[in-house]
């Protein structure tokens, strides 16, 4: 899966099923062609269906961390589900720099300040909502790959883990890196390791691997990566398939039936890898130990899209069986997209590219669904409210008597909340009177002990003239006050430039950030 999926090809390069090899393959799993090869699997039975427990089945869908930006904070949750999100994705600076970024977009500590991201992780560990991390993705270069040792690999998962305070791990390996079989040696080695250190410390970490998949199964690839994970001594809570790009013409199969082909080939394979290593199954078998992730609309290959229907299908199979997990990707794009774009066929970031009239895949496939990623019911941490204080809070503490505009984020009761709309002299962002809808201010998160103090931009003195409240200024002209400089956006006289840090609409200054 990668953070912008434009891409028209399939992950299965070259390979296009027809009716009759479908058939074929209804009949006895057959090998695709060699360009990347399916393993084989023995016609015979399926696994038994017992699967995963009800309460420990789990939904969470994959959120792009990568497209946020300040803007969106008001109208983008997490995720909403029991299960949480699965924030995605986290890949290496650059090919030879181990430095864990998300999509190489942002680093850490950017993403906090761009748009929040440790605040609204700690929001949701407060109100008990559980999330994961995911690594890797069909773009950029995976950690494991980056890095030039375990010990290097080891760290750079553990700086992840441990900030957001996470305890399951999701490696979505395709692409290049499914044959890179040093970064595939490091990366099992590493979280063998990071798994070790969490049960020597009294805790855990459930780690899913995710991998293309087609419906004949796992490729040879694919297999390897998961042989490799137990080999090392990784205890894999599963695998997590693919169920997208196929390479079919979109009228071969409904995407329902070929992803419910490759869910039963997969539980054959991985039935036969831990056989092979006397592992013991699951309680509930080995479809306590399977996943599936539709890429819901339109898919990277044209002809192939994911309807609700084919949700609706998806879910009732996985239902069935007791599929421990669902996903999708992604929670970004699960909404019909808007009429001023035209291009449908081609995969949005932003909308599923069909007209879903209304419903959500999370929804529909999120049926039955009710556990957490982990298996364990997510702790609720009570931490004591940080005081509002103008000299340490990271933004300014809300007033009546101040105009705030559209985004403008401010501190009040130990939280930050962002204005939805412009406003002034309007409740105070956690009036308990109103809901979400009334209220002019969105809760982003609690004030963390980690946060910089609110400050402004300055400049040496002298580097602009000092604002004067006698002088006439000139759209263009800048001006510097309290060492802050400010640029002139329209004729003005006795208008003080600060006002405009929090009145963008109306002030006729604005905040010079580039200087």
């Amino acid at each position: 899966m990668s953070p912008i999926r434009a891409r028209a090809t399939s992950r299965f390069a070259g390979r296009r099923l027809s009716a009759g090899r479908l058939l074929l393959s209804l009949a006895a799993m057959v090998l695709i062609p060699a360009a990347v090869t399916a393993v084989a699997v023995v016609p015979g039975l399926p696994p038994a269906v017992a699967g995963a427990s009800v309460d420990s089945r789990w939904f969470a869908g994959y959120y792009d961390v990568t497209l946020e930006s300040g803007a969106q904070l008001a109208d983008s949750p997490l995720g909403t589900s029991a299960g949480g999100a699965v924030l995605a994705f986290v890949v290496a600076a650059d090919a030879d720099d181990c430095t864990p970024t998300w999509g190489k977009a942002y680093s850490l500590d950017q993403a906090a300040q761009t748009f929040e991201l440790d605040r609204r992780v700690e929001r949701m560990r407060r109100e008990g909502q559980p999330l994961a991390v995911s690594f890797g993705g069909a773009i950029n270069t995976e950690l494991a790959a980056a890095c030039s040792s375990v010990t290097e690999t080891t760290d750079a998962y553990r700086i992840v883990m441990d900030r957001y305070g996470i305890d399951v791990m999701d490696l979505d390996i395709e692409g290049e890196m499914l044959a890179d079989d040093e970064s595939t040696a490091r990366r099992a080695e590493a979280v063998a390791r990071l798994q070790e250190e969490r049960r020597d410390d009294g805790g855990a970490l459930d780690v899913w691997l995710t991998l293309p998949v087609a419906p004949q199964g796992l490729t040879a690839e694919g297999l390897a990566q998961v042989e490799q994970m137990l080999d090392a001594g990784v205890d894999l809570a599963g695998v997590n398939v693919m169920t997208m790009n196929y390479g079919t013409d979109g009228s071969v199969a409904p995407m329902s039936s070929l992803s419910i082909d490759a869910l039963k080939a997969t539980a054959t394979q991985l039935s036969d890898i831990w056989h092979e290593r006397t592992l013991a199954l699951p309680a509930g078998g080995v479809w306590a130990l399977l996943g599936a992730t539709p890429m819901i609309g339109q898919n990277d290959v044209k002809g192939e899209v994911f309807t609700v229907d084919d949700a609706r299908a998806l879910n009732e199979f996985a239902t069935a069986q007791g599929l421990a997990r669902v996903s999708i990707w992604s929670l970004n794009r699960d909404q019909t997209c808007g009429s001023n774009y035209p291009h449908v066929s081609t995969v949005a970031t932003s909308c599923s590219g069909i007209e879903q009239a209304g419903a959500s895949f999370a929804t529909v496939l999120e049926d039955g669904y009710t556990g957490t990623p982990s298996a364990r019911p997510a702790a609720v941490t009570d931490a004591d409210t940080i005081a509002d204080d103008a000299e340490t809070s990271p933004y300014p503490i809300w007033s009546s008597r101040s105009y705030y505009s559209a985004g403008v984020m401010v501190v009040w009761n130990g939280s930050v909340y962002v204005s939805k709309w412009w406003n002034e002299d309007a409740a105070k962002p956690d009036d308990p009177s109103l809901n979400t809808d009334a209220s002019a201010w969105t809760y982003v998160g609690p004030v963390l002990t980690t946060d910089s103090p609110f400050a402004l931009p300055t400049l040496p003195a002298g580097t602009y003239p000092d604002w004067s409240a006698d002088a006439l200024y000139d759209q263009g002209d800048i001006v510097q006050y309290e060492g802050t400089p400010y640029e002139a956006r329209w004729w003005s006289q006795a208008k003080r430039p600060d006002r405009s840090v929090l009145d963008h609409d109306y002030s006729p200054w604005k905040l010079m950030t580039g200087s």
